[in-house]
């Protein structure tokens, strides 16, 4: 893992190999930035949120060795957003599994849990999954508002 902060503002970059021991240790930082931001009330989501799109890109992002996934996450007025970045051009696309089947249901999660999702370009190869989470009434952020965010 390698880690760096955004200096358009107080955003949390991680970088991790596509390796799925690689989700949890990325739940851990979460965890922990959220309790440092004061939005421990969204963990429960956010981590969740987190491990779909992370296993994700882990999964179905065939790339060159040495190719990292990135992770961002973003206080936003109102919430927070979380990114999954990687080097694989595929959008993941949200299917109906069927009724007996172990998988495919990841993005249906992110939907039900999440204000807004959606899929964009980044920087370079690659693509980024993105995630918006609203906190509960009542609960602060580091920068106060609606949730919002662009993709």
């Amino acid at each position: 893992m390698s880690s760096s902060v955004d200096p358009g503002g107080p955003a949390v970059v991680l970088r991790w190999r596509r390796h799925a021991s690689c989700v949890g240790l990325a739940r851990l930082e979460l965890r922990k930035t959220l309790a440092g931001w004061g939005l421990s009330a969204l963990e429960e989501a956010a981590l969740l949120v987190l491990s779909e799109l992370f296993t994700n890109a882990v999964r179905h992002a065939r790339v060159s060795p040495g190719r990292e996934i990135e992770t961002r996450f973003v206080p936003v007025p109102g919430g927070l957003r979380l990114e999954v970045h990687d080097a694989a051009p595929e959008r993941p696309r949200q299917c109906v599994p069927d009724p007996d089947a172990c998988g495919g249901r990841g993005l249906l999660l992110v939907e039900a849990l999440a204000a807004r999702w959606g899929v964009g370009d980044r920087d370079g190869v690659g693509k980024v999954v993105w995630a918006l989470l609203a906190a509960p009434d009542g609960i602060g952020d580091a920068t106060g508002g609606a949730v919002g965010g662009a993709s």
